[in-house]
């Protein structure tokens, strides 16, 4: 018996951070939505156990993977007797701010609650998700949502407007925890929420993409000022907008242009290895 999953990576149209919470976490508010960039899971059926694999070589097979962890609680949570497998067929650039790791583990969740016949719904399955990790709620739901809290809190609004998205990756990966690290809140710039909200209910793409923005950028960039020069390149190319996703490094452009959207990614592709054309999801 075996279930497939896809796991689609994320970007944050706008991220602001609002402070820092006593369990060390910071308050955040968000809109973000899932692109047809994904990884693919495979789960097949054991009598006990859980294994591990994958076409990548860039991650643990064992308890340091979050798909493990997410089948782990899930496991124990419900008392399961049976076990299962996993095979990761890996898209989405790892460390990138893309949330390739908790789109795994959210499709761990929903794939097992399947092959295990839980029966359970997705806003109980987000609540186990945020025990893994912030942006695993998002994912369990995969699609455009407002998110506060640390992540927990989604509200799912309308699919964004079509557009093409040009991912690109640098070769230097950057950890979520550095960003944050000594983050200097007050100093940060804000974008509005509801300007984003409004502009993607209504599906004005011309609002949605001047409402973008992602208080995290500047931080990254003092650790990586490449994400600087290629926001810079792809708005030369023509995109609309180009912003950091989440606590980067990859940068993203938008554009509902196809032809331009191939030029964008030939312009940048003699500057990153890593540039990838995708579509928004609806």
């Amino acid at each position: 018996m075996e279930e497939l999953e896809k796991a689609p990576a994320k970007i944050n149209l706008c991220l602001n951070v609002l402070n820092k919470r006593s369990d060390g976490f910071h308050e955040v508010e968000m809109v973000m939505t899932p692109i047809d960039l994904a990884d693919r899971l495979s789960f097949t059926l054991k009598t006990s156990g859980i294994t591990i694999d994958s076409d990548s070589s860039f991650m643990p097979l064992n308890e340091r993977n979050i798909v493990y962890q997410a089948a782990l609680l899930l496991k124990e949570t419900y008392n399961v007797d049976s076990g299962a497998h996993i095979y990761i067929e890996k898209a989405i650039p790892i460390a990138a701010g893309l949330g390739g790791g908790s789109s795994d583990a959210a499709a761990t969740l929903r794939a097992l609650n399947r092959l295990w016949k839980l029966d359970l719904t997705l806003d109980r399955l987000a609540e186990l998700g945020e025990k893994i990790g912030s942006d695993v709620p998002f994912c369990i739901f995969g699609q455009t949502a407002c998110v506060t809290g640390r992540g927990e809190k989604v509200e799912p609004i309308t699919p964004i407007p079509h557009a093409w998205v040009i991912v690109v990756k640098p070769p230097k990966g950057i950890s979520s925890w550095t960003v944050f690290k000594d983050l200097a809140i007050a100093s940060l710039p804000s974008y509005s929420i509801d300007e984003m909200k409004n502009a993607v209910e209504k599906s004005d793409y011309k609002k949605m993409v001047k409402a973008a923005g992602n208080a995290l950028e500047q931080k990254a960039m003092l650790q990586n000022p490449v994400i600087g020069d290629i926001k810079e390149k792809m708005i030369s190319f023509g995109a609309d907008t180009a912003l950091m996703s989440g606590t980067g490094p990859t940068v993203y452009g938008l554009t509902q242009n196809y032809s331009k959207a191939k030029r964008i990614v030939n312009g940048l592709k003699g500057f990153c290895q890593e540039v990838y054309l995708v579509r928004t999801i609806n």
